[in-house]
């Protein structure tokens, strides 16, 4: 019971950070992000997926998270562009209106053109991050 209403406060918390972090001031426009995006998905040609990770640097699943994000960018790197965002920064902060996060981390999947095709909450284990990159024509 203790470890549920734990979670419980703590995702309110995390809610409640996102929502004023969100409304905040903005130095990023929407134009800004659309050319950053659109940048990320052209560096490469072979990229078929992007994996926009959205999440923080403090928050412990996030953390979890990053060692998966490392061994995904090292095995699929040439067809896989991995991309953090800290929402919890300024900077990071219009991704996650952008996107509209509700809890962190969330992952985000864009095919070659940038449209999403697949979105999670929460930790993601690598195997199943991989079937994932798999129906985006990532070759596993």
């Amino acid at each position: 019971m203790l470890k549920k209403t734990s979670f419980l406060l703590v995702a309110g918390i995390v809610f409640i950070g996102l929502s004023v972090g969100i409304t905040a001031e903005k130095n990023t426009t929407k134009k800004d992000i659309q050319k950053q995006e659109q940048k990320s998905v052209s560096d490469k040609k072979d990229i078929k997926v992007t994996f926009v990770e959205l999440g923080s640097v403090n928050c412990i699943p996030c953390k979890m998270m990053q060692p998966v994000l490392e061994d995904i960018e090292k095995e699929y790197g040439a067809q896989v562009k991995v991309v953090f965002y800290d929402v919890w920064t300024k900077e990071g902060q219009p991704y996650g209106e952008k996107y509209k996060i509700r809890l962190i981390p969330t992952q985000i999947f864009l095919d070659k053109d940038g449209n999403e095709y697949f979105r999670h909450q929460g930790f993601f284990p690598k195997e199943e991050i991989i079937k994932v990159l798999g129906k985006g024509g990532v070759k596993i």
